[in-house]
C-alpha cells in the first residue's frame, strides 16, 4: 500500500500551446495519474541577464515518486523550452484511497 512520502506534485510550466498535450503524453505513458492544466499564468523572469515576461500554463502532475526520473525524461523530451521547470515536491500527507489511485494509475 503506498504512503504519501511515496508520492510526488511535479510542476512544469510550459507554452499554454503545449500544455494539453504534454499533459495527455504524461498520463497516456502512465507517468502520471493526473495532470492539471492551470491555463493563464503570466511568468516574469530572468533569463540570460534580461527580465523576461511570458504567457504560460501551469502543470499540476500527480505521480509515484520513484517514477520521477522517467517523467523528468518524458518532459524533457517534448518540452520546447531549452530549460524547462521541472520541481517536484513530496506529498507529506494525502486521502490513502487517492494515493491508492494514483498508483494504481501508473501501474
Amino acid at each position: 500500500m503506498p504512503t504519501a512520502a511515496d508520492m510526488a506534485i511535479t510542476f512544469v510550466s510550459c507554452p499554454p500551446e503545449h500544455a494539453e498535450r504534454l499533459a495527455q503524453s504524461l498520463v497516456d505513458a502512465r507517468l502520471a495519474a493526473c495532470v492539471n492544466v492551470l491555463p493563464k499564468m503570466r511568468s516574469v523572469y530572468r533569463w540570460r541577464d534580461a527580465v523576461e515576461h511570458a504567457d504560460e500554463a501551469l502543470l499540476l502532475i500527480k505521480h509515484p515518486a520513484a517514477r520521477f526520473d522517467a517523467l523528468r525524461a518524458a518532459v524533457l523530451d517534448a518540452h520546447p523550452y531549452e530549460l524547462p521547470e521541472i520541481v517536484a515536491v513530496r506529498i507529506d500527507d494525502a486521502h490513502s484511497p487517492y494515493l491508492d489511485w494514483i498508483n494504481a494509475s501508473c501501474s
